[in-house]
């Protein structure tokens, strides 16, 4: 029982907790962010750039071919076209700018009111053990 326990106090620990929070929290924020860059963001910008839809952008290194039937049956394979789509690197290379982007002006606003706090002016110092013993002793003297 001591794995198990030790397990589950490890589990419900606040780091865990915030970690997974955060994990959940940054898988749904790159989604919004991978829409936005897909849906509002790279038509414009195709459009500007000519109609390009960036998705399609590719470098064909070889392409595909469809299978050969003969009386029902598969005489020659089909095969696969293979290409390099840099237009999908494109887009997320634009993803990763937008999500960075986004983290740091979040991180930045959380910096500046972590700076408006520690601005609290501190109390007035009072006299020193010196100045009050001082005190002490001339009063004591009347």
């Amino acid at each position: 029982m001591g794995f198990i326990s030790d397990f589950k106090a490890f589990l419900m620990k606040g780091e865990i907790v915030n970690l997974a929070t955060a994990v959940i929290v940054g898988g749904a924020f790159g989604k919004i962010v991978t829409s936005f860059t897909n849906d509002v963001l790279m038509p414009p910008i195709g459009l500007i750039l000519g109609k390009v839809d960036f998705k399609n952008l590719k470098l064909v290194l070889q392409d595909g071919v469809p299978a050969v039937m003969e009386n029902g049956t598969e005489k020659v394979p089909a095969i696969a076209e293979v290409a390099i789509n840099y237009g999908a690197f494109i887009q997320t290379v634009f993803d990763f700018v937008i999500i960075g982007f986004c983290i740091f002006m979040v991180l930045k606003a959380y910096e500046k009111t972590k700076k408006q706090e520690v601005v609290v002016e501190a109390p007035p110092a009072g006299p020193t053990q010196e100045e009050l013993l001082t005190q002490i002793r001339d009063l004591l003297k009347k």
